[in-house]
């Protein structure tokens, strides 16, 4: 099993596009550039909606905000994703054995299934909430996001280097 996902991580860092990449001047650094603008559209959207849950901005109601920023996260999903599978590409066998990517790939799970788990269970009764204090579950999710996302920021910094 090893070996087969050695093999195919090998596979990846050896195509002519991962190549390509590593290769040119000003093709890794734009796929940096909109690694991070996705990075910037989808956790800032992410720390405006936690700091509402928080109880900044209560004049705002939490599903109108959930509804427009949740479309700049996507934004920024659609921007993360392929460059980070792009960006991983060009050194796929050492990022891969590197702890520190294991721990941001951890991270983002933690990111979703937090996420998921807000959306699925207390954003249904967010529409109650307005004019009340937001409810502790929803404050720790909150916390929680703020906590992750920094992390994941500060292990993709620590891979660069």
């Amino acid at each position: 099993m090893a070996s087969t996902i050695a093999g195919l991580l090998q596979w990846l860092e050896d195509t002519s596009l991962a190549a390509a990449i590593r290769q040119s001047s000003w093709l890794y650094p734009f796929l940096e550039i909109v690694h991070i603008v996705g990075i910037v559209l989808l956790v800032g959207a992410a720390f405006l909606f936690d700091l509402r849950l928080l109880g900044f901005s209560r004049t705002l109601p939490v599903p109108d905000l959930a509804h427009h920023l949740l479309t700049w996260s996507r934004r920024g999903l659609y921007l993360i994703v392929p460059s980070g599978l792009l960006l991983f590409s060009t050194n796929a066998v050492e990022l891969a054995a590197d702890p520190v990517f294991h721990l941001k790939m951890l991270l983002l799970l933690a990111g979703g299934i937090n996420a998921g788990l807000f959306h699925r269970f207390l954003f249904p009764d967010t529409p109650g909430w307005q004019g009340r204090s937001t409810p502790g579950a929803a404050k720790a999710v909150a916390v929680c996001s703020i906590v992750v996302w920094l992390a994941v920021i500060a292990c993709g910094r620590l891979l660069a280097y």
